[in-house]
């Protein structure tokens, strides 16, 4: 019988950067009796993102960031709005290239990441923010 669930993860940043998200999701995955089916992970900001990523060597994470920086430049001469800051436009675009929904399969009560894939919060925001990302579950 399909079964649904669904939950809100809070998660705070240190600011710009990745946070890794997986054992969260992993812990609220355990408690819902489903063996098989599809996990949506959803952030609720247009300044912050989602991405599977490596988790096994912290440099890929930093590597990222500095790429996306030089990408993106924080120039605000190259943006209108600027409302909240420098940073605020060019983390709404370094959002719209990444991505705020993920679909990860549940095979056998497990999240069917690779070894060396973990979920992450992409903070594209210079200062700390609180974050909220919606799990939401099917299966059976």
């Amino acid at each position: 019988m399909m079964r649904q669930a669904v939950t809100t993860l809070s998660v705070r940043t240190a600011g710009a950067g990745l946070v890794e998200i997986t054992g969260q999701v992993e812990r609220w995955l355990s408690g819902q009796g489903i063996a098989t089916g599809l996990l949506t992970v959803f952030c609720r900001h247009t300044s912050a993102s989602l991405v599977i990523q490596e988790n096994a060597d912290p440099d890929v994470q930093t590597d990222l960031v500095r790429f996306f920086k030089r990408l993106v430049a924080e120039d605000p001469s190259l943006y209108i709005h600027r409302a909240e800051g420098p940073d605020d436009m060019p983390a709404h675009i370094r959002s719209a290239l990444t991505a705020v929904t993920l679909s990860v399969p549940l095979v056998q009560g497990r999240l069917a990441l690779g070894t060396w894939q973990g979920i992450y919060l992409f903070e594209h925001r210079a200062r700390p923010h609180d974050r909220q990302v919606v799990l939401h579950l099917m299966g059976e």
